[in-house]
């Protein structure tokens, strides 16, 4: 039998030969795409969007993505940014919290994006508040939530406690009576909000009739509806996010808990709620906003009707969705000023600027980095829409740390309800 003998030398020739052309050709694909995205960088001004597009947060955020996307279409329309047209990046945060934040290194990092747009609950602001410190890049945050924050990276464009809750619990024992009932999802803002209503209803007379927390998500509202029934509170304060807000409406209705004797006062509940919700099911109950669509201005009607023309006549437009659609605009208007989207000298620019947004004139207050903006209190109605029954004459300068505890008592306060067992 012959005996076979290799050449090694040979053969890792021939391999280098062969591998040699692979080799370069990925090396070229890799300057190509490199060289592509600095075109692209150079032909766009990008923008990351953080909104939950699946899981128990998706049908309220969703349309907030609209709404910026509305807001870039018309930055573009006239002319961009000196020039350069605004381009959109959009992930999916999956309605978690730390999913979330890991897509906004990634929109950092990665795709290079020159600010950030959204998130909904406080779990999820808090989360991206990191990412966004450590690259130090500019998060707009389009919601209302439990305050005791402040971000040199966060602009607030949703309202603080004094400019929703507190406005609203007061109205409520005023013109509904002293008895309350407090529902809501079991996390940061519900607990830290609530905490709020007890200390300001306390002070005005009222009295706790119950109290329960509920998994973000929950659909199983008989213990709440049982305790509501049984119980008979004046009013209810409902701070449940998400879908869970569908299956507590669609309980009371079911158990005939109208909203004639027992009226709900919910802070996160607007059009596009009512929309998902059935407005049948939410007749009658009330919400706190900083923007209704049937705000009657001759601004506001022009703007709904060029949100309907692009997106669709069924669609409505509510208050996450204004204050998603003012910081962008707030945004570009400051990178016109400066040409410039560094995040370190816009910063200053934005505190000087104002807007004449759909609820109105809209200012950054310098201080808080939070908006000055009216208040109202709608009544829900068959048709989907909101009447108007009590509003501020003024815009309202934002209050993040109430002032009947000093902000370290705050911090105090918020670190505990923060370990509260959920």
């Amino acid at each position: 039998m012959a005996s076979i003998k290799f050449d090694f030398l040979k053969l890792r020739s021939l391999k280098l030969k062969i591998h040699l052309p692979i080799i370069v050709l990925l090396l070229l694909l890799s300057l190509l795409y490199v060289y592509f995205r600095y075109v692209e960088n150079k032909q766009y001004v990008k923008i990351g969007v953080l909104h939950s597009l699946t899981g128990t947060m998706a049908a309220s955020e969703t349309p907030l993505v609209d709404a910026v996307q509305f807001a870039v279409e018309e930055i573009n329309d006239s002319g961009g940014l000196n020039g350069i047209p605004v381009k959109i990046i959009v992930a999916d945060c999956r309605s978690d919290a730390n999913f979330c934040a890991q897509e906004a290194q990634r929109l950092i990092s990665i795709e290079k994006v020159n600010a950030l747009f959204g998130c909904w609950t406080s779990d999820c602001r808090i989360a991206v508040k990191n990412v966004v410190e450590k690259y130090n890049l500019l998060l707009f945050y389009p919601l209302q939530y439990e305050g005791l924050e402040k971000s040199s990276n966060i602009i607030y464009t949703g309202s603080t406690p004094n400019q929703q809750i507190m406005p609203m619990v007061i109205w409520a024992l005023q013109n509904k009576g002293k008895r309350y009932y407090l529902i809501g999802s079991d996390y940061i803002f519900p607990r830290i909000a609530n905490f709020m209503i007890k200390e300001v209803l306390n002070i005005y007379g009222g009295y706790l009739m119950g109290e329960r927390y509920l998994p973000m998500g929950s659909k199983d509202m008989a213990i709440v509806v049982n305790e509501i029934s049984a119980l008979k509170p004046d009013f209810v304060v409902n701070t449940l996010n998400g879908d869970s807000n569908t299956s507590f409406f669609h309980a009371l209705y079911a158990a005939g808990i109208k909203a004639a004797k027992i009226p709900v006062f919910s802070t996160s509940i607007a059009e596009v709620e009512l929309q998902t919700i059935g407005p049948t099911y939410v007749e009658g109950h009330y919400a706190a906003k900083n923007y209704f669509q049937s705000l009657d201005t001759h601004e506001n009607k022009i703007h709904v009707e060029a949100f309907k023309n692009r997106f669709g006549k069924n669609r409505v437009f509510d208050d996450p969705m204004e204050s998603s659609y003012v910081g962008v605009i707030l945004w570009a208007n400051a990178v016109r000023e400066i040409s410039s989207t560094d995040s370190d000298i816009l910063k200053s620019i934005l505190m000087h600027q104002t807007f004449h947004s759909p609820q109105g004139i809209v200012s950054i207050d310098y201080n808080t980095q939070h908006l000055w903006q009216k208040v109202f209190i709608g009544q829900a109605e068959a048709n989907g829409q909101f009447n108007i029954v009590w509003k501020t004459d003024q815009s309202v300068r934002p209050v993040p740390y109430p002032v009947f505890h000093n902000i370290e008592e705050w911090k105090k306060i918020k670190e505990y309800l923060s370990g509260v067992k959920r």
